[in-house]
């Protein structure tokens, strides 16, 4: 297939790539800098402004599948203005040119107990709230998307560098755990899920979440 990846320099979107590469698809990576990615004969490389939905539909277009693995910056001050602003442009893009989106969220909306929200919880990382909420919001306005062919991924509560093995278990809206504790995934897996959703389909218009 012909993939457009956007993020793909990312720790995500580096794991998406290098395996989209080795299943043999065709790969444009959207990205802020285009230098970080070496030539290669399957990959096409634009440097695109992914909160632009106009450039980003130029450059989406006639492709098969749209994974966002799109992040402004943990570091960025105004991180949940940012993200939501590219998740928009994405969305907006994506249903002009494609209509079929897969995005790469956090765990932070995963639920620990019915009603509750890992973001939600004392225990969650200051740090990583804002980008969280961020993301929270952003499927909360996917979920409002009838016509979009949209899925959302959230990886479990740990996510890990670490390669591919292919043994995971896949859930729904809940964290993953494994005895008392939450379960973990490497980036490895979470994209050997992601790029299984894009070949062969199966959660259409829901979010799924993955863990050991």
């Amino acid at each position: 297939m012909k993939i457009a990846l956007i993020g793909a320099t990312g720790f995500v979107g580096r794991a998406v790539l290098d395996q989209a590469i080795a299943r043999g698809h065709s790969i444009t990576a959207i990205v802020r800098d285009t230098s970080k990615l070496a030539p290669h004969p399957q990959l096409q490389v634009l440097g695109v402004d992914a909160q632009d939905p106009q450039a980003l539909a130029l450059a989406i277009s006639g492709h098969d599948r749209v994974i966002s693995a799109y992040n402004p910056g943990w570091a960025t001050p105004d991180i949940y203005e940012q993200y939501l602003k590219g998740a928009a442009a994405i969305v907006q893009a994506t249903k002009a040119v494609t209509g079929w989106l897969l995005v790469v969220g956090g765990a932070g909306s995963l639920e620990v107990t019915p009603g509750i929200q890992l973001v939600d919880t004392p225990e969650f990382p200051a740090e990583w709230r804002q980008g969280a909420l961020a993301a929270r919001d952003g499927l909360s306005a996917l979920r409002s998307e009838s016509e979009l062919d949209w899925r959302f991924v959230s990886p479990a509560v740990m996510l890990v560098p670490g390669e591919r093995t292919g043994q995971y278990r896949l859930g729904g809206d809940q964290v993953l755990f494994l005895d008392d504790k939450p379960a973990e995934i490497t980036v490895g897996d979470l994209a050997d899920a992601i790029l299984n959703e894009a070949e062969q389909p199966v959660h259409l218009r829901q979010r799924f979440t993955l863990g050991y």
